[in-house]
């Protein structure tokens, strides 16, 4: 594995921890090794000692000080100028002595943790030395998102990987797939006949998707402040989760097979007309607050991020799915930082049941059914529904029953890295997007921003910090007799 902008957060935070989990679950091969390349001028035994110090800090207490050496052995630190043919000549050494060192085969994948613009320079650099080709091996490239900031960005950025790569090597990575929750919504929802039956227009009224972090932006006003909330997270984890959602069964796990599905959900959400978005798009920046007594200042107030910046923190979007399944079916989509809570959810609210067997009882209204998949911070599921509370009198009161990961299968270890790079290892692409995906998302997304820029918010900020957003996004759903499910518990 090579890591380009291997002395970044990412890597120590994610990658690495990522790597020793894997090999404590005996995922990785004796002769698997890593080089990490970075613009620093760094020597081997530094570098690895500043790996054994992150992984001590970010693996945390079951740390195992026999594999955190093992790892030691296997790292290798290549450092130099991206834009430098030295930078990828020194590269090649490395890696002709590692073969030498680890008798390793010439299997390689490449992860990019770097900013998009350097995707197609450090790609073509790389195939420059002949490192592409694989007649000796496999070659394959991950990169991060954001996969370019808007539809011309990302079509550029794919034409040009297109032309040095080939569709199979090209890993685009969304580290929310890599979640176990986010994986078990197929099993879930094809594996069990008692569902299958009743996931559509029939007999669901509407879907939520909520992605609402407690934290601001804290360090990252530098990249925020230029990409915003909607850019940050609905055109890759959202529309991620909605497809899973929505797609029609595939015929097999194949990777192809269901990244076709997914494609065919993302070309039948309905485009927003300039119109659509003054009425079905809302945004929102938060101001200084307080989150369980804890003060937090203003987005503007925040390190590199502009006084009188116009970038949104919040993102609210009512969509509508173009397909004989989802007609008349609302999702609704929300994000935002420093709201009440840490929570990334999937609400499926079932239509009510005819009310006339009960006029005659005490019951007003019936309780609404609803599933809840819970995808962080607790991996779980929920179902919401009503039941006759004991007595002499007919009543009815909401119950849940509640599954979750970690008391059903133990505490699980996990960064959300583990899953997705194994995968590119074994070159299983299921949880990758595809090039076709990543342009109709961002043509989804696309008038939105444009009317956001040709339209400046005259009233930022709109929110305190710990609401849970701008008034506009609850007249959202409320326009509809509506509202947003804040608490699942």
């Amino acid at each position: 594995m090579v890591i380009f902008g291997a002395t970044g957060d990412l890597t120590k935070r994610k990658l690495f921890p990522a790597l020793y989990n894997l090999a404590k679950e005996k995922f990785l091969p004796e002769n698997f090794a890593v080089v990490a390349v970075g613009r620093q001028e760094i020597s081997n035994q530094d570098f690895r000692v500043k790996i054994k110090e992150d992984l001590k800090e970010f693996v945390g207490n079951s740390v195992d000080n026999k594999l955190i050496d093992w790892f030691e052995e296997r790292t290798y630190y290549s450092g130099g100028d991206f834009g430098e043919a030295k930078t990828f000549k020194n590269l090649q050494k490395t890696l002709a002595e590692i073969a030498k060192n680890h008798g390793a085969p010439g299997n390689y994948f490449f992860y990019l943790a770097t900013p998009p613009s350097l995707f197609a320079p450090i790609t073509e650099k790389v195939c420059d030395i002949g490192l592409c080709s694989e007649e000796n091996g496999w070659r394959r490239f991950v990169f991060e998102k954001p996969f370019g900031r808007d539809l011309e960005s990302a079509k550029k950025l794919n034409e040009e990987l297109a032309k040095i790569l080939k569709e199979s090597q090209i890993y685009r990575i969304d580290h929310y797939l890599g979640k176990e929750t986010v994986q078990n919504i197929l099993v879930f929802r094809f594996g069990n006949s008692i569902f299958e039956p009743i996931w559509n227009r029939n007999y669901i009224d509407h879907i939520q998707i909520t992605v609402a972090e407690k934290l601001g932006v804290e360090a990252r006003g530098g990249y925020y402040d230029t990409a915003g909330a909607l850019r940050d997270m609905i055109p890759n984890h959202i529309f991620q989760l909605i497809t899973l959602t929505a797609m029609e069964p595939p015929v097999s796990f194949e990777a192809d097979a269901v990244r076709d599905e997914q494609a065919k959900i993302l070309q039948a959400i309905q485009p927003f007309s300039s119109e659509d978005v003054l009425h079905k798009a809302v945004r929102g920046q938060y101001g200084a607050g307080k989150i369980d007594d804890k003060k937090f200042a203003a987005y503007r107030s925040e390190e590199n991020v502009a006084p009188t910046s116009n970038t949104e923190t919040y993102a609210a979007l009512k969509l509508s799915i173009d397909n004989w399944r989802w007609a008349n079916v609302p999702f609704y989509v929300r994000t935002g930082k420093s709201l009440p809570e840490k929570q990334t959810t999937i609400m499926i609210q079932f239509k009510r049941a005819p009310f006339m067997l009960f006029r005659d009882t005490p019951i007003e209204r019936l309780t609404p059914n609803r599933l809840v998949i819970h995808i962080q911070p607790d991996e779980g599921i929920t179902l919401h529904f009503g039941a006759k509370i004991p007595g002499p009198i007919v009543n009815m009161g909401a119950v849940d029953m509640d599954f979750n990961y970690r008391d059903h299968f133990g505490e699980t270890v996990s960064t959300g890295y583990e899953r997705l790079l194994y995968d590119c290892m074994t070159g299983d692409a299921t949880l990758f997007q595809r090039a076709d995906m990543v342009e109709s998302s961002w043509k989804i997304v696309s008038p939105v921003l444009d009317v956001w820029e040709a339209i400046p918010a005259r009233d930022f900020p709109n929110y305190e910090a710990g609401n849970w957003g701008p008034p506009e996004a609850a007249e959202l759903l409320e326009d509809d007799g509506r509202n947003w499910k804040n608490e699942f518990d």
